[in-house]
């Protein structure tokens, strides 16, 4: 009996270090998402006292799986923004930024493929409190994944679904994106049809059911393989939602499920989108609940 459980004791251990040596070989972001950090920070980042306004928090921190690519590309579109556009953008991957004094510099805040448990409480307080007296909230692909899931409030309020996975076999597809809300701000000058090429999330339920949500573009799952273990659980059939926007208390928010590649921020009506949804986050106007916007 001894025998027998020194033998299961060691075959533990080597699945154990073949796990996290796999892992490793596969990458760090790999690595992240198998062992997710938990630590959040204290000293805040040394934000300016003021900005020529409209200013623009992107927030990139990742204690989950990490984008690389995409939090690099993205941060290089949203500078091009502030150039082009006349924004003041301040990147940052310092959780403690978010506190009701400097948050109060800003006019919008974009979570930018940020993932995983990045806030204390108090800094979660700080966020959801700045969006409900009429902040506005942009969250990007990975800012609306399952490693938010810990924080209730943010995975029902401000996402208003839960991720249940996204498109393995092939993991990046082409598919074809229906724009329906061509009369929101955020749509402005995107096509009807959109083929492109992203990592496809999929939902456990259509926010289109959610009080005051209003779907802004839908996949066409006909356009797109679904392959692989566990791919029943990706189909949500006719009603597939990756863009949608509400109101939550005075404060605005957009979720875009698109945007894993890096490519994805050099696509012309994917920065257009982002531009979009940024300027309308930035609206000092009451958020309408009827319309979503």
């Amino acid at each position: 009996m001894k025998l027998v459980l020194r033998i299961l004791k060691w075959v533990l251990i080597a699945l154990l270090l073949l796990v996290a040596g796999v892992a490793v070989w596969i990458g760090p972001q790999a690595y992240s998402a198998l062992y997710p950090s938990h630590e959040h920070d204290r000293s805040p980042p040394a934000v300016p006292a003021s900005f020529p306004h409209p200013a623009v928090l992107v927030f990139s921190k990742t204690n989950g799986f990490r984008h690389d690519e995409a939090i690099a590309a993205g941060n290089v579109m949203f500078r091009e923004f502030a150039d082009k556009q006349g924004l003041s953008v301040y990147e940052t991957e310092n959780g403690a930024v978010f506190t009701p004094e400097l948050l109060s510099r800003f006019q919008a805040v974009v979570w930018s493929n940020a993932s995983g448990d990045m806030l204390s409480a108090d800094q979660r307080a700080a966020l959801r409190s700045w969006i409900e007296n009429g902040g506005g909230f942009v969250a990007i692909h990975a800012a609306g994944d399952s490693s938010h899931e810990f924080w209730g409030w943010y995975t029902a309020e401000v996402i208003g679904a839960k991720f249940v996975g996204h498109s393995l076999w092939p993991h990046l597809a082409q598919a074809t994106v229906r724009v329906e809300g061509n009369n929101h701000p955020a749509m402005a000058g995107l096509p009807a049809t959109w083929i492109r090429e992203d990592e496809w999330y999929s939902f456990d339920h259509s926010v289109r059911a959610n009080k005051g949500f209003r779907v802004l573009a839908t996949l066409d799952e006909a356009t797109y393989e679904r392959g692989g273990p566990g791919s029943a659980k990706l189909t949500m059939g006719k009603d597939h939602p990756v863009i949608w926007s509400h109101c939550l208390a005075k404060g605005r928010v957009l979720y875009s499920a698109l945007g894993h590649t890096g490519e994805s921020y050099t696509e012309p009506p994917f920065r257009l989108l982002i531009a979009n949804a940024i300027s309308w986050a930035m609206q000092r106007k009451p958020c309408d609940p009827a319309r979503g916007e």
